[in-house]
């Protein structure tokens, strides 16, 4: 294990957004993360054969999307799920992202609009997510698609929905031939203010302060994704507490050394290894939460992305 954050994203650790999370409301997170996409629009995005707006289903209604594609068919479908803890993050902030997953994994690339809380609390997204894939997988001829490589992906909150929906879909459809789960979230029981619970994961208190994503932070997410705390101990709010993990499909799981979520997403690796699931796990040294948006600032972190996009790939055949 390093000793020190890498020294790039180090440079930019106080220009990230989130900092102050005393009066934090979601009007301000979404404004702040918007912000941040914006400051980097000077770099180019990926340039892809297909880039446009769609429309999907959702669990209450149609709902917005974006599909990203390259010239290659039929392709890989990814259903991907933004982060921005679940209150905050869209479209626009994660754009980067998930064209750069389409370009690499050589991709069709469905970037869903779920519904955020506060207005829509558990399970809303999640049920957005899952009514999104079932809406790919029926679709997926249109998408320039194959049937037989129907994935998920999502970073952060959106690795969380991905690890749910991957499990949701197990039970109930549509098969999935992989999961690209990005630092993600994969247990909320008590809503990160639970210090019985929170001593479980080392990483929690480690990199509880200075690295983006907070301790502070995570509280307030998951506290309006959950306002109900019994709910946080639901497998739909936090997959690492489904009683059976076996039949899913294979997964990518990255972490990042200085990320408060380190120690549960390595957690959610294991337990998935141990049920029998074939797994790719990237503990990425120096690295903090976010650094799959970051690769334009750090060479360290564009290297850490690349493998697991790659290994990814590689699963999706």
């Amino acid at each position: 294990m390093t000793s020190r954050v890498d020294p790039e994203l180090e440079k930019i650790l106080p220009l990230l957004p989130l900092r102050d999370t005393a009066g934090l409301t979601p009007e301000r997170a979404r404004a702040e993360l918007v912000a941040l996409a914006e400051s980097r629009k000077d770099v180019p995005m990926p340039e892809l054969a297909t880039a446009k707006d769609i429309t999907v289903d959702g669990a209450a209604g149609p709902i917005a999307a974006r599909l990203f594609a390259t010239r290659k068919t039929p392709a890989p479908t990814i259903v991907y799920f933004h982060g921005g803890g679940w209150v905050a993050g869209d479209l626009v902030t994660h754009e980067r992202q998930a064209r750069t997953l389409a370009l690499e994994a050589e991709a069709v690339v469905v970037s869903v609009d779920y519904r955020r809380p506060p207005e829509t609390p558990f399970p809303g997204a999640f049920e957005d997510c899952l009514a999104a894939t079932r809406w790919a997988a029926a679709n997926i001829a249109k998408l320039g698609g194959d049937a037989a490589r129907l994935a998920v992906a999502g970073d952060s909150a959106g690795g969380n929905l991905a690890a749910a929906v991957a499990q949701a879909s197990r039970n109930g459809g549509p098969q999935l031939a992989a999961q690209l789960l990005i630092y993600p979230a994969v247990d909320l029981a008590g809503n990160y203010g639970s210090a019985a619970e929170n001593a479980r994961f080392p990483s929690r208190q480690q990199n509880a302060k200075g690295y983006f994503l907070t301790d502070d932070a995570m509280r307030f997410f998951a506290g309006h994704y959950l306002p109900e705390v019994k709910d946080s101990e639901d497998p739909r709010a936090s997959p690492l507490r489904s009683r059976d993990l076996s039949g899913l499909p294979r997964a990518v799981v990255t972490t990042a050394e200085f990320d408060p979520l380190r120690d549960e997403g390595e957690a959610y690796a294991e337990a998935l290894k141990k049920a029998g699931v074939d797994v790719a796990y990237f503990r990425e040294a120096g690295m903090v939460h976010g650094y799959f948006g970051m690769g334009a600032a750090s060479k360290a972190a564009d290297a850490a992305r690349r493998r697991a996009t790659a290994a990814f790939k590689a699963m999706l055949g």
